[in-house]
């Protein structure tokens, strides 16, 4: 695969950014172009490693050595093929994933891993702009309906997979408008919203309806699904939040971060700032961000670019490591110290093995944090340090933390008021996967008396997903791949 020397002339690059000054000026994505002739090197760093482990590090089991070697030919167009076949919507992954399979590079054992997701994003952008992409509607219908609840990653991916394979199906969103976490959570100047409405309007025109500001359980209630639909996928994202068991976290300034973070996404869009219920800004605020995942980064860069007086972020984990752990070998995905862009735009200003006692307020609103510095002991509960007791100054905080999501409604399968699902929760009385349903369908059974359901992305489990993973789920629930063709299928130039 590749250059066969490749990977020992050539060195990892990425491309390259916008200086941070420029950058916080507005919300547009910071990355800048890479040259055709550099992604092509990058290709050629990919080594004919005989097991590549890249495919196991990434949820999509993206065919990664086949589509690196094709941009190192310049075979862009077969690359992108290669690319959809196991990818529902590379524009998204190439942004905004991790990249695990670069933690599992064969060659990051003992170097810079490939530069996979650059050249992932790139080939996506490639067939795009030569009008390689277009929809792909079935050819026959199965004269079955689905009803796909949620239009985030999973359900996107598990509406185009469904409908592929012939079934017509229909996405209920909440939001005004498609994307779920997409489209409100995950800042625009990581990945522009424009993107979003360019695919949903490929969905459109393969037959996907979709229907914005409806709430399942509320507007539209269990028998109207049981009546219209075969199968309905529970496809919800994480908007309840983790509590933080601190006294005075319902002072006024106490913020999740799923309440601040699509408010800006609205302002970007064009929503005006009277039709934004309860607005919180960061302006003229220190502002300090409790947690040191990715949407904790996600807030850090929003505020900046708010004009934030100051930025703090507080991590209760001791901080990691700059290399791969001891104890977390290749090719498991390591805790180490990763520095994104909104950190670099704050100063960098972290602190770790930090932990949140009480929120001080003045009049209802927040003027303190009161922490403790505490001790990560293996196999043992948190030990805080009286010592490091200590006041920090704060005018906002705010809170990440996504551990599971739910559906309010009345009554029986919604639940009264709010149902939380966790893994093994029997609320859906045929939980079965919707491959099954295909086959039924597809071998001309009768339809169900009541419709199958299943579980998809965040809803499935009690936490936050990544955006690769709810997508992997999504795809994977149909069996029928419709018109996505095995990479066998792919002929291969010589």
């Amino acid at each position: 695969m590749g250059k066969v020397t490749g990977f020992l002339e050539l060195e990892r690059e990425t491309a390259g950014k916008k200086p941070a000054a420029e950058r916080i000026q507005s919300y547009t994505e910071y990355q800048l172009p890479m040259p055709e002739a550099k992604l092509k090197q990058q290709g050629a760093r990919c080594m004919d490693c005989g097991v590549p482990f890249c495919h196991t590090g990434c949820p999509l089991g993206k065919l990664i050595p086949d589509f690196n070697d094709l941009v190192y030919r310049g075979h862009w167009r077969l690359a992108a093929q290669r690319l959809h076949s196991t990818n529902n919507f590379p524009e998204f992954t190439g942004r905004l994933c991790p990249a695990p399979c670069e933690e599992a590079c064969v060659l990051g054992i003992n170097a810079d891993p490939v530069a996979i997701e650059e050249i992932e994003k790139n080939i996506i952008e490639r067939a795009f702009a030569e009008g390689w992409i277009t929809p792909e509607p079935p050819a026959m219908r199965t004269g079955k309906n689905v009803a796909v609840i949620g239009s985030g990653p999973s359900g996107l991916a598990a509406a185009q997979q469904l409908n592929r394979a012939g079934h017509t199906v229909t996405v209920f969103e909440r939001s005004d408008r498609i994307g779920g976490l997409l489209r409100y959570g995950i800042p625009d100047f990581k990945m522009e919203k424009w993107l979003i409405d360019r695919r949903v309007n490929l969905l459109q025109q393969e037959g996907i309806v979709f229907r914005t500001n409806v709430s399942v359980g509320r507007d539209i209630s269990k028998a109207e699904l049981d009546a219209d639909f075969d199968a309905v996928a529970f496809c919800g994202g994480s908007t309840i939040a983790r509590d933080l068991p601190a006294p005075g976290r319902g002072v006024t300034g106490v913020v999740q971060a799923m309440q601040f973070l699509p408010q800006q996404n609205r302002r970007v869009a064009g929503d005006a700032e009277a039709d934004i219920a309860e607005p919180v800004l960061a302006t003229g605020k220190h502002v300090i961000v409790i947690g040191g995942g990715d949407t904790g980064s996600d807030c850090i860069g929003t505020s900046v670019r708010q004009g934030a007086a100051s930025v703090v972020n507080f991590e209760l984990l001791p901080m990691p490591s700059l290399k791969r752990p001891a104890d977390q070998p290749w090719p498991y995905w390591p805790m180490k110290l990763r520095t994104t862009t909104s950190h670099e735009e704050a100063g960098n200003k972290r602190e770790f093995a930090i932990l949140t006692k009480s929120f001080e307020a003045e009049n209802g609103a927040l003027t303190a944090l009161h922490t403790v510095q505490v001790e990560m002991i293996r196999d043992a509960a948190t030990n805080a340090e009286p010592a490091g007791n200590r006041r920090q100054r704060a005018d906002l905080a705010l809170r990440p933390g996504h551990p599971g999501a739910w559906l309010p409604g009345p009554g029986n399968r919604f639940g009264g008021g709010a149902v939380r699902l966790r893994t093994g929760c029997a609320r859906q009385r045929k939980n079965r996967k919707l491959h099954e349903l295909n086959t039924r369908l597809l071998l001309g059974r009768r339809r169900p008396a009541r419709p199958v359901t299943d579980r998809v992305g965040d809803i499935r489990r009690p936490r936050m997903r990544p955006r690769h993973r709810s997508m992997a789920d999504g795809r994977k629930r149909p069996a029928d791949q419709g018109r996505h063709r095995p990479a066998a299928d792919l002929k291969y130039p010589k």
